[in-house]
This record gives structure tokens, sequence and C-alpha cells, in this order.
């Protein structure tokens, strides 16, 4: 413990988990020996620097372990970003990539500087040579972090790309080529399975592609070889959002639709007119928990007896049943402008996490088609699938896996049984001083968006910048009209503004400036105070409804006391909130709703428990399906390496 820095222990005291703090303070004693070499560093001029560091490289290429290579290539990193950006990397950010080095997920309080220190790293695994990536949640994030690191990485003789959803074939083939690639999780998925499948085309199919996809393609043919090389080091940005809450997501390239599949979309479009004439407890029974819904005897006997077009006389009335009972679950589940939005007359799903578009992605199961017909748009057929993969197993094919992101610790059991990596929380390099604000609890949810508007009109006569978290596109439209009314000035970020998003994060933290936004606000935005505001207070932050993970409430949280900054918060809540039902049942949240229509809202503020159970519930749910899937995925596979097919392809038998 002597080695380490100064100030240091007594923040490593801090951690909790005996050996979180032995491997930290095991890694802090490198970071005197990173020191020692920055004042000769500094001598150097810029070709001198960039010599050293291809020194280093041919030593890593040459087989030497990184680990030796560890401390002056982090030094060659701090004074490479002093001099190009002119951000050199603090004691906690060198921690944080000491920690991704060893495959740990590093849970680093937002402000704390992520970016940069990824860069560690991300430089460390460039330079054998074999390439890695960085995954990210959205382009923009992608596209902003590449060009903000590349001087560094520039000056040392690396190169990095940027692979984008609009890129072509070869340009992707160029971005993965480099030393180091940055991108989404969503791009990096699906560039693996259409390398899968034109190796199959081309005759290597049967060539597994971590070993055989070097060349690939016919001789003289560019187009015709794979984009991607073997996946090597991956480094995942906001990795509790991709790792945990997108697990889930198939990406799936989907197949040639088949002349069969006209009905199925007739029948989509019939269920989506009838479903109206269904009564929950008397034609169906629907199951909160699952959000499934199931006809009953009634139900249907009804169904039988609906006027239908007659080219539904040929569908089976099981399949009619089906169809109608996933009409139900979009009718009550799936909004406008929450779950979805409607874009050039085709159904967009809003990422709840993020808030953002999730261009290209549509919902299994039929739900997709069940949206457009209740959207009213062209249903689309619901084809077969040519090639598939999660994102949690596309993670899991790499041989050095890391990530960071400011909300790990809630998730860490899961994260390291997954994904085999620890979880570690690095210390703040100021000491945090944002402040909480109790819980405000209503009884319905007008009076609670009343006391919202209230308190923004209060900060806002102070010069205070504030900024409003909410769930969906409506309701952060709802809070804007009801601003309209007041007469306060304000932006607003969701999917439906996302074109003047860098403008309105750069502005959010400046006095008087008040800001209404989805999730997007919730990850990867930066917003820096601006003159004056921290002796009024620092930015307010509102968070309007709880989500369904608490990590995602910590996210918008975060927005505000970075890097020592001051800062406050408060959490609304109403009675009638969708979360109590989804993590209480129908019975308990009725008899809240009730409570809420009759009582005084005074009562309320002691209920703030109530929801962070529901939201635990949900959770704990939540990842028991991640769990489930993982097993499935894990046993389908077996199955088809048994039968000698590729577990990503479609093929006979699959």
């Amino acid at each position: 413990m002597s080695d380490i820095p100064a100030g240091f222990q007594s923040r490593l005291a801090a951690i909790s988990g005996g050996p979180n703090r032995v491997r930290l303070a095991h890694w802090a004693q490198l970071l005197p020996k990173i020191a020692a070499l920055e004042p000769g560093l500094k001598e150097l001029d810029d070709y001198q620097l960039r010599k050293r560091s291809l020194a280093l490289q041919y030593r890593a290429k040459s087989g030497e372990p990184l680990s030796r290579l560890l401390v002056e290539g982090f030094a060659l990193v701090r004074e490479a970003g002093r001099r190009t950006i002119n951000m050199r990397h603090f004691d906690v950010q060198l921690l944080g990539g000491i920690a991704m080095f060893h495959r740990s997920i590093v849970e680093m309080q937002t402000g704390e500087g992520k970016t940069l220190s990824a860069t560690l790293p991300l430089y460390l695994h460039g330079l054998t040579g074999k390439g890695c990536q960085l995954a990210t949640v959205n382009d923009y994030l992608a596209r902003r972090d590449a060009e903000w690191m590349e001087p560094i990485y520039k000056a040392l003789g690396l190169t990095v790309g940027v692979v984008e959803t609009q890129m072509s074939q070869p340009q992707r083939r160029k971005a993965y080529a480099c030393d180091i690639s940055y991108g989404t999780a969503k791009e990096f998925g699906f560039d693996f399975l259409r390398d899968r499948l034109l190796l199959r085309r081309i005759g290597e199919g049967q060539t597994d592609l971590l070993g055989g996809m070097l060349s690939g393609g016919r001789r003289g043919e560019t187009n015709e070889k794979p984009v991607q090389r073997e996946p090597y080091f991956g480094l995942v940005d906001e990795a509790d959002s991709i790792l945990i809450d997108e697990a889930r997501t198939p990406l799936i390239i989907s197949a040639v639709p088949t002349e069969e599949q006209r009905l199925e979309v007739e029948s989509y479009k019939w269920c989506s007119s009838v479903m109206d004439e269904f009564i929950e407890d008397e034609d169906y029974e629907y199951d909160h928990e699952k959000k499934k819904a199931e006809l009953t005897r009634a139900g249907r006997q009804k169904a039988r007896g609906l006027s239908k077009p007659e080219d539904l006389d040929t569908v089976g009335m099981v399949n009619i049943y089906q169809y109608l009972e996933r009409a139900i679950v979009v009718q009550r589940e799936y909004h406008l402008d929450r779950q979805f939005v409607v874009r050039d007359g085709e159904v967009v799903i809003v990422d709840e996490f993020t808030g953002r578009l999730a261009e290209g992605r549509k919902w299994r199961e039929g739900i997709h088609q069940a949206v457009e017909a209740k959207a009213g748009v062209d249903v689309t057929v619901a084809t077969g699938q040519a090639a598939r993969i999660t994102v949690q197993d596309f993670f899991l094919r790499y041989d050095r896996l890391a990530g960071m992101t400011g909300t790990a610790m809630p998730s860490a059991r899961e994260l390291r049984k997954i994904y085999r990596c620890h979880v570690l929380p690095i210390p703040t390099n100021r000491p945090e001083i944002r402040q909480r604000l109790p819980d405000s609890v209503f009884g319905n949810t007008e009076a609670k968006w009343t006391a919202v508007v209230e308190e923004i009109c209060r900060l806002h006569a102070e010069g205070r910048p504030i900024l409003i978290g909410t769930r969906s596109i409506d309701k952060s439209e709802l809070l804007s009209k009801m601003l309209q009314e007041r007469g306060i000035e304000h932006q607003v970020l969701n999917a439906n503004h996302i074109e003047a998003e860098a403008d309105i994060v750069a502005r959010a933290g400046l006095p008087g400036r008040v800001t209404v936004s989805t999730n997007m606000a919730g990850r990867g935005t930066d917003i820096k105070l601006g003159e004056g505001i921290a002796e009024l207070g620092g930015l307010h932050v509102i968070c309007t409804e709880m989500h369904d993970s608490g990590r995602i409430d910590r996210q918008l949280i975060g927005r505000c006391g970075r890097q020592g900054d001051p800062g406050t918060f408060r959490q609304y809540l109403a009675l009638d909130d969708e979360l109590l039902l989804g993590g209480l049942g129908p019975e308990k949240s009725r008899k809240l709703k009730a409570l809420g229509e009759q009582a005084e809202s005074d009562s309320f503020h002691r209920l703030g428990r109530v929801f962070r159970r529901a939201q635990k519930k949900v959770e704990r749910r939540h990842f028991r399906q991640r769990k489930a899937l993982m097993y499935f995925e894990k046993e389908r596979k077996k199955m088809q390496r048994q039968m000698g097919q590729d577990p990503y392809l479609d093929t006979p038998g699959n």
C-alpha cells in the first residue's frame, strides 16, 4: 500500500467488497511508475514520441505480453492526450484503464471521463495489430468519440475507423482494418451475420468465422470479402445498457418472403380492426406480469361469430385466436410516441433505454406486424430468418472483453456470471457533492405534472438550468405544452428532434436553460455548467417517472454533480404509475390507485419505497428472462453444431 499515491488510500478504503479493494490497490501501485516516465516523455518532440510508440508496437507484435508494456504504453497515451487535445489523464482514469485492460467492467461516475479512459486499453491492445472495437449505443456517440480521441492514436502511430449505419461494404472493411474501430453494437453484430452469409454463399460456409475469414471471397473481387476480422478485444461503452438491457435483442437478417404469407398480413389487419370488441375478464384474461393475453371460451366463440373477409376462411381458427391475442397485447402495451413512432409510412421502434430510434430493428413473434396494423401502415411480411445472433451471444465471442459505464454495480453479479468480467467501482477524481431532494409522490398523474411545472417555474426564476427526464416522447411533448402555457422558454430533446441534439446538450447548463428530454439525455451527454451556475446550486434534474431499471434513473441523475460540481435532483411519482402495475400486480396497484383518488396528496411522500420495491421486482423478472435466453441460445447452438449446422445461419433443418 506504500506505493499507492497520496489520497488514494482513503478513497480505496471506502470501496465496498474486499476483493475489489485488493485488486484496485494492487493496480494503483502502477500509478507512480507511470508518473515517473512523464518528465522524460515531455522532453521528446512529436516525432520521437511516435517513434517510441512504434518501438512498443514492434515488441507487442513480436509476442511480448501486453502486461509488460502497460506502464510505458499508458504513459505514452497520457502524454499524447496532453499535447494533442489538451487532456491529461487523471490517476483515476489510469486506474480505470488498468482495470479494463484486465478484462473488467468499470463503474466510473458520470462526468469522470470514460471516453478518455477508453483510449488506454484500446491503445495497448491496438499495438498487436489484431484490431479491437469499441461498441457504443448509437452512431452519434461512435462518431463523436472517434473524432475526439483520434489525435491521440494518430500521434502514437495507430489508425482509427468508424463503422456507421449508412456505410457501404468497402467502407466498413476499411474501418475494421484499422487498429481501433468505433461503432455500435448493432452494426458490429449485423456485419458479423452478413460475413457469415457471405462465406456460405461463396462456398466457405463450413469454415468457422473465427479461423477462416482472414481473406475470404473470390480472388480479385474486393466486395466479396468479409469486412470483419477475428473478434479479439471488445470494449463496451455503456456496458450495462448493451450487455444487459439489450442482451435479449436478436439481430436478425430476414430471408426472402413467400407468397403464402399474404393471408398472414390480412389476418393482422382484420384482428386489429375488431379487437375493441373483446372485453378483459370476459373475452380474455390478461397477465400483467408477462404481458400476455389469452382468449376465454367466450372470446373464442365471439371470434368465430364475427364477420371476416372471404380470404380468411382458409385461415385456421387457432391462428386467428393467436392474431387476436397479439392485437390485444399491442393495444394495451404498444403506444405511438412511446414504444414506437411512424416515419415515412413505417413503424420505427423507440429504444426504451436510450430514447433513440432503433432503426432496422423489429419486434419478434408477430408483435411488429400487429403494431403496424394498429398504426395503419403497410404490414410487412413476417419473413423467415437467414441469420440471427443475440447481442449477448455476439459479445461472448470476443477473446478479451471489457466495459465501462456509470451504473454497473447493481448488475455486478449478472455481468460476472454471464460475461466472466469483474465489475469494479473506480473512485471519483473529486468528492461528489450531488444532493438528493425528498421524493414527491402524488395521488394521480395530473397532480404530479402540475407539481413538476411549479418546481420548474420556481427554479427557472432563480436562473438555474433544469433538466427534466421523461420516459417517452409523448410525455415530453405533454410537458412541453404545459410549459408553453406558462410562458417558460425551453428546449425538447427526443427522437423527433434528434437533429438538434448536439446544440441542445451544449447549452443545457447555461443560466435559465430548461431542457425537457427522454432518455436521450441519460447516457453519453456531458452537460457543462455556465458561468455563475455553480454558485446558484448547479444543474437541477427532475425525474418525472421511475423506469423499469433503476440504472436508467441513475444515468439521468448523473447529468448533475459531475466532476465535483454542485447539483440537485428530485424524483416525482404518482400512484397510478404503470410501474406499480408491472411490479406489484393488478390487485395491489388498484388499491394504491384508489388510495390516490381518495386521500390528500400530503400523505403520499413516504410511499417512495413502494415504487423502489416494484422496480426491484421488475428488474428481477428481466434478469430471469435473460438467464432463460442464455440457456436457450446455448442449447440451440449445441444441438445445431451436433447436426453439423451453422448455429447463426438458417439452413435446412435449422
